[in-house]
């Protein structure tokens, strides 16, 4: 425990986690590929690496404080180039790899990028206007340049150990907003998710860590590239986008103790795999009824051991899990664990831990976290749930207005989510301030809720409800397999694509308070617009229309 609260009190900065953890575990394997050898690093060849470019960086004039980019899909280069920039002073500035290309030139201009580390695959992603601006363009995947300045090469480059408060990261997100913001992230606001992750969960270096989801994001970034650091741990990587099968075949070669998920692939798994299984089985369908805790069991180890076998930590954030695959997790006795947070906290607020769930529960507060409720509504004991701690961020870049909006004076930051608390001190959230839909009597009505329901219905992909005209609409896609959009245009298309919307509509209204009742169901071709954690744009679909209008490229 001494030497645990030594290690917890010396890190402060990434630099001093990148001095301790290549100091402390150097012949230890650092990350991989799961079926490659390419980019394989213990902690001293990524100790080498870092400083090696780093000392290039320098070279060409690249000093504390300059921003260094990051455009890729995930792989062990990513950490190294990160790496590279952090410890030294100067800034990173991850971008999401589904980034159009307007997107990344607005980033590279807003942040004054002078470095950009870019695989081939979203190079084209780059504008001419931005390569040539730019003083330095690594090829992540080899980490040689593709371009560099020799006009800066005279200029030698500074570098200092950065402070706590110092700046780390910009990391730009739209939300599902649609107004881009830089997060400006600190040292200290990422050192203190280190410090709370190993008081959630902790790992050894023994821990084999699984990374699906994109590093750009702080959620990942936090738990699965910066806390393995800070314990020894390994982390490996899937050189092909996880799907079902790829991820899969992957778990079950690296057999992961850890692993970061968003709800989307773990109800996927549900609804495609677990649920039919059960239906087609006369067995399973009489256990479901006579011996529903041994089904349970029976299911929940047979899918601990399609994902490895070994997972202890099988964490779950991003957007609220539904209830129903989350009671089966329950019941089911599989290790997940359900965090949650923003960006702008680096990002977690609150958790809830391996064996201490409750089903809709967000947890408690993390370590060195204060949370409360704001505004609370007495009637329903809903209030906005506000933040305090070392992991808010230091404000939006070049956005003081926007910064005073969020945080006040007292260092209290809003969430704009709306959340009740029960007498355990667990928080639950209700829904958005911004999209929560007043009723006609005045009733707050939780948009998230209702879609829960119908995404619980029979062949619903995914769904969004909205306020159109002063009545609920849900616009819905429906799994491949149950709307054939070949047929559009054909009589049983239409017979088939109303009996659908029917069938949902009648379902849900059976199963919502009145008040929430959906008055009209419209089916869209196209999957949802999403983010990093796959939660839908909604901001995108204000005011759209579903199969009610023609719209060829989208909707029918």
């Amino acid at each position: 425990m001494r030497i645990l609260n030594r290690r917890e009190n010396f890190t402060t900065t990434l630099s001093r986690l990148f001095e301790y953890c290549t100091m402390a575990y150097p012949k230890r394997p650092l990350s991989r590929y799961v079926y490659s050898d390419e980019q394989s690093y213990t902690y001293s060849d990524f100790r080498h690496k870092c400083l090696e470019l780093s000392h290039l960086l320098s070279r060409y004039g690249i000093s504390a404080g300059d921003r260094v980019a990051i455009l890729s899909q995930n792989m062990p280069n990513w950490t190294v180039a990160f790496f590279s920039a952090v410890p030294f002073g100067r800034v990173a500035v991850p971008i999401l790899p589904d980034s159009s290309e307007s997107e990344v030139t607005n980033i590279l201009r807003h942040s004054g990028t002078k470095v950009l580390f870019v695989s081939k695959r979203f190079l084209g992603n780059v504008s001419k206007e931005c390569f040539d601006s730019l003083t330095l363009v690594f090829d992540i995947e080899t980490l040689k340049p593709l371009k560099a300045d020799n006009r800066a090469f005279t200029c030698e480059g500074w570098v200092k150990e950065p402070e706590p408060d110092n700046l780390a990261a910009i990391i730009y997100t739209s939300g599902t907003s649609g107004k881009a913001k830089g997060v400006m992230l600190s040292h200290r606001n990422l050192c203190q998710n280190i410090v709370a992750a190993s008081h959630a969960q902790k790992c050894t270096h023994r821990d084999r860590w699984l990374s699906v989801l994109p590093m750009s994001h702080t959620y990942e970034m936090a738990f699965s590239m910066l806390y393995p650091l800070y314990v020894g741990g390994c982390v490996y990587y899937i050189q092909k986008p996880p799907t079902p099968s790829i991820l899969i075949g992957a778990m079950k070669k690296v057999k992961p103790t850890i692993m970061c998920s968003v709800p989307l692939i773990i109800e996927k798994v549900y609804r495609s795999s677990i649920v039919p299984t059960v239906q087609k089985s006369r067995v399973l369908t009489w256990m479901k009824k006579h011996m529903p805790r041994l089904l349970y069991r029976l299911v929940g180890s047979r899918l601990y051991q399609t994902l490895g076998g070994k997972l202890r930590f099988f964490g779950i954030g991003g957007s609220k899990l539904d209830p129903v695959v989350e009671d089966f997790l329950k019941k089911a006795h599989f290790p997940y664990a359900i965090g949650y947070g923003l960006t702008e906290t680096a990002p977690l607020i609150c958790n809830a831990c391996v064996g201490k769930t409750a089903v809709g529960s967000i947890g408690v507060p993390a370590y060195n976290v204060e949370v409360k409720l704001r505004n609370v509504n007495p009637a329903t004991g809903e209030g906005e749930i506000v933040v305090k701690g070392d992991n808010v961020m230091l404000g939006y870049y070049k956005d003081p207005e926007r910064t005073r909006e969020v945080i006040d004076d007292d260092g209290w930051m809003r969430t704009h989510d709306l959340a009740c608390m029960d007498e355990k001190g667990r928080y639950y959230i209700k829904g958005r301030l911004g999209n929560m839909i007043v009723g006609a009597s005045g009733e707050n009505i939780y948009p998230e809720e209702i879609e829960q329901v119908i995404n619980g219905v029979e062949g619903v992909n995914e769904s969004l409800v909205m306020e159109r005209d002063g009545k609920l609409i849900a616009l819905i896609k429906f799994d491949d397999s149950i709307i054939n959009w070949n047929q559009q245009g054909e009589d049983k298309f239409f017979e088939a694509l109303n009996a659908r919307k029917k069938a949902v509509m009648d379902y849900v209204n059976k199963h919502v308070s009145k008040q929430s009742k959906i008055n009209d169901v419209e089916a869209v071709k196209e999957p949802f617009e999403k983010t990093a954690t796959q939660k839908i744009r909604r901001f995108k679909y204000f005011g759209a229309k579903g199969d009610d209008v023609k719209d060829e490229d989208n909707k029918a």
